[in-house]
């Protein structure tokens, strides 16, 4: 097989038309009751952009791997690429847009910027997602381990659903495993109303009474999703610092801390052009009156189609507590999505109480872990010990529940006060 498939991509390379691009390695083909599925590796985003807009309108495939999400993270972070393109007879049909991430001798290919994404699919043509079911997964195996072999020891899709909006994923075949987070969703329908009918509804309306109340004691607020580009980076800032003060007072290092993290997402804001549909805006609850003009409570959300992803969130300990902002501006974004048609609003991937409070629909993930080479295979071993004691622990309540405690002490000891984000 593998000397076939040795034979298939030196031939695959030799077909290329000698204006394709410029920045071509590698590559591996098999024939399919489909058609011919060859792969080849590309190591620049821009010969691929005409394919990959076109893959990723398709409403399946996730927002996390669209062509501007993916651009913004390459341009600051500044990682190898390796990217998977993949053409069924000539069409294209799928695109994994990958990060080499070196760890001593390990050589992870990862999907742009895994650490901050919430929910991950790959880019597959429609087409693509129906034959792959009809492939081998011994062969789809070999394919992409001659592909890569050259390139990286490991492969490793990290927050995959295998099932997601009535469709199998065409990776499934390959070695995964379940991932100790799911993704938590609400389902949208028409009105708020007809939203949060399958919650406790009551309860929830009878909060939402008191958090107004309680803000228009202190001047009432607005509701702000800037859209000029000077306020939203004002306002990506304050959330740069609320969260720094967040993870201080935990005592937990600051993730968005780094400089290419903060210019990762100072990019993405600049795609917002006040459209439904962007890589990430911004909304917050900005205080009148005693507290004049401060923000109390931010969240960042994607949007593709009709799915709403929450990306973060954070709020200011010391404005209003006690009217929890955090929890009224999910309200009120998730109120929104619905009533621009969106069908689906995202927490994303992590078990939180306020996430349960808001869901009633959880979605598996899974952690796909194909090594190409030797070293990949030991690592791929300790990925998987890593999440089944993991899962362990978050599988009983009782330890879980003691490292949450203890997570939630401050550097003081003492417990911290409530927290929306």
């Amino acid at each position: 097989m593998r000397a076939q498939m040795r034979h298939d991509a030196m031939a695959f390379a030799e077909d290329l038309p000698e204006d394709g691009p410029a920045v071509v390695n590698g590559g591996a083909a098999l024939d399919t009751s489909a058609g011919r599925l060859s792969l080849t590796i590309h190591h620049s985003m821009a010969p691929l952009e005409a394919g990959w807009r076109e893959l990723e309108a398709d409403s399946w495939n996730s927002l996390h791997q669209s062509y501007d999400w993916c651009r913004a993270w390459a341009q600051t972070h500044g990682n190898p690429l390796v990217l998977v393109e993949g053409r069924l007879d000539g069409q294209i049909a799928l695109l994994l847009p990958l990060e080499i991430e070196r760890s001593f001798l390990l050589r992870r290919a990862q999907l742009i910027g895994s650490s901050f994404t919430n929910f991950n699919s790959g880019l597959f043509s429609a087409a693509f997602r129906r034959a792959a079911a009809d492939i081998l997964p011994h062969d789809l195996e070999a394919l992409f381990v001659e592909a890569l072999r050259d390139h990286v020891d490991l492969l490793s899709l990290t927050h995959v659903p295998l099932d997601w909006r009535g469709e199998r994923h065409p990776l499934a075949a390959l070695p995964h495993i379940r991932n100790q987070n799911a993704s938590f969703q609400l389902p949208l329908a028409a009105t708020m109303e007809e939203s949060i009918a399958p919650l406790n509804a009551k309860s929830r309306r009878k909060k939402y009474r008191t958090q107004i109340r309680k803000l228009e004691a202190t001047g009432g607020y607005d509701h702000i999703r800037p859209t000029q580009a000077g306020e939203q980076r004002a306002l990506l800032e304050t959330f740069f610092q609320q969260k720094a003060a967040r993870f201080a007072a935990v005592g937990l290092p600051n993730v968005f801390q780094p400089s290419e993290t903060q210019a990762f997402f100072r990019m993405l804001i600049e795609h917002d052009r006040g459209g439904s549909d962007v890589p990430l805006e911004l909304h917050a609850i900005r205080l009148k009156g005693e507290h004049d003009g401060k923000i109390a409570a931010i969240a960042g959300l994607s949007r593709k189609g009709d799915h709403v992803i929450c990306q973060f969130g954070s709020i200011d300990d010391s404005l209003v507590a006690d009217a929890s902002p955090g929890e009224l501006l999910f309200w009120l974004v998730i109120e929104r999505s619905a009533l621009t048609g969106a069908a689906v609003f995202d927490f994303g991937i992590g078990d939180q109480d306020y996430k349960r409070r808001w869901c009633n629909i959880q979605t598996e993930h899974h952690d796909i872990l194909l090594p190409i080479r030797p070293a990949g295979r030991l690592a791929a071993m300790t990925h998987r010990g890593m999440t089944r004691t993991k899962t362990l622990i978050k599988g009983n309540p009782h330890l879980y529940a003691l490292i949450q405690r203890w997570r939630a002490m401050g550097t003081s000891g003492q417990p911290l006060a409530k927290s929306d984000d």
